[in-house]
């Protein structure tokens, strides 16, 4: 059992999150990743793919080749959600990472080397990404069963998605056929990742970047209710929205206060908040129903309601999709299955591009 600490509304909450009971709660009905609907079904494009499809990504990739794939994933997330119920979110967090530079690669898992100017040294990675030990471990055992088989690329897919289902969210058949680059992008994931402050224009710039939509955005952002963010992180709302030493003005006043209460002014950098404190282990709705009552943690996540606060980007259909995924969470979880198939579709490395590797954190 898992057990963190964390101080809201003046009260300390000890959250006991995902007891082996829970755990198995967490598995909706008919809990089966299988390989899809059938071996015949359309590969998929993807985003920025050629008229045609030159590539195909498929979940029936590794039908035959190693056949065992989802299983031994699921092993190493079941044990590692069970230490660590936060590792959900994290694995999620480093799909989304990887994917918003240079496309579903791994370039976000290489190490530094003589060649390669590692993404974890960059501003939005460096001390915040994790998960990193999890993604080996399911890496060594599936080159135990499966040697050079299954590329990192898709151990990242495989993980967000079965963090989700872990955590009591919706499953999807899933693309598979990536192969991992051989080259990583430090100024990309400078440049190519949204910052938690960001407004609602340049959530919108950013993801239409990648082929994303303002419906993939939203839904996408529903994966802020599970874990939790670092002080750091919205800091600025609470003490310095618009640079006049004044909070953001669109925090629920008892909710602001609980968070001044984690997040000082001065130094706790480092100290977490809850997502969505409401529920903050289990992959439903209530990060939306948060938003609604002005309990958006993040200025990205509150901006999807409200806009950029300046007359400029007009929050309407953010807040309709807002509100209907509130009101809606089946709608949601159908919305946020597609669009993680669309963002893991973004530029994949497919056929005799790039490599598997043996080891993710380094090229062969």
């Amino acid at each position: 059992m898992a057990v963190f600490k964390v101080s809201f509304l003046g009260l300390v909450v000890v959250m006991a999150l995902f007891s082996a009971s829970t755990l198995s709660l967490a598995h909706p009905a008919g809990f089966n990743f299988g390989w899809g609907s059938g071996w015949g079904s359309e590969p998929s494009r993807g985003h920025g793919a050629p008229a045609g499809g030159s590539f195909g990504l498929f979940p029936q990739f590794y039908q035959f080749s190693c056949p065992q794939a989802n299983d031994i994933v699921i092993s190493v997330l079941q044990q590692a959600i069970a230490r660590e119920p936060r590792v959900a979110a994290s694995l999620l967090r480093l799909h989304f990472h990887d994917c918003f530079v240079q496309g579903c690669d791994a370039s976000v898992l290489l190490d530094d080397s003589t060649t390669i100017a590692s993404e974890k040294r960059s501003g939005p990675n460096r001390n915040s990404l994790r998960g990193f030990e999890v993604i080996d471990e399911i890496k060594d055992k599936l080159e135990e069963a499966c040697p050079q088989t299954v590329s990192c690329a898709d151990i990242l897919a495989l993980a967000a998605r079965g963090s989700i289902v872990l955590s009591g969210g919706p499953n999807w058949d899933l693309p598979l056929g990536r192969r991992d680059s051989r080259t990583a992008s430090l100024s990309g994931s400078n440049g190519n990742i949204p910052a938690p402050n960001s407004t609602l224009s340049t959530l919108l710039t950013f993801f239409k970047r990648q082929g994303l939509d303002e419906v993939d955005l939203v839904a996408l952002s529903g994966g802020h209710t599970i874990g939790v963010a670092r002080c750091v992180t919205f800091k600025q709302r609470l003490y310095n929205q618009k640079g006049n030493n004044q909070p953001d003005e669109t925090l629920e006043r008892s909710y602001y206060f609980g968070l001044k209460s984690v997040c000082p002014r001065s130094g706790g950098d480092n100290n977490i908040s809850p997502m969505d404190f409401a529920s903050p282990a289990k992959f439903d709705n209530a990060y939306f129903k948060l938003i609604l009552f002005g309990k958006g943690l993040l200025t990205s996540d509150q901006v999807l309601l409200t806009g950029n606060g300046n007359g400029i980007g007009n929050a309407g259909k953010t807040m309709e999709l807002v509100k209907t995924y509130a009101d809606d969470e089946s709608l949601f979880f159908q919305q946020f299955a597609k669009s993680m198939v669309n963002m893991g579709n973004i530029r994949p490395l497919t056929g005799s591009k790039g490599e598997v590797r043996n080891n993710c954190r380094r090229l062969n």
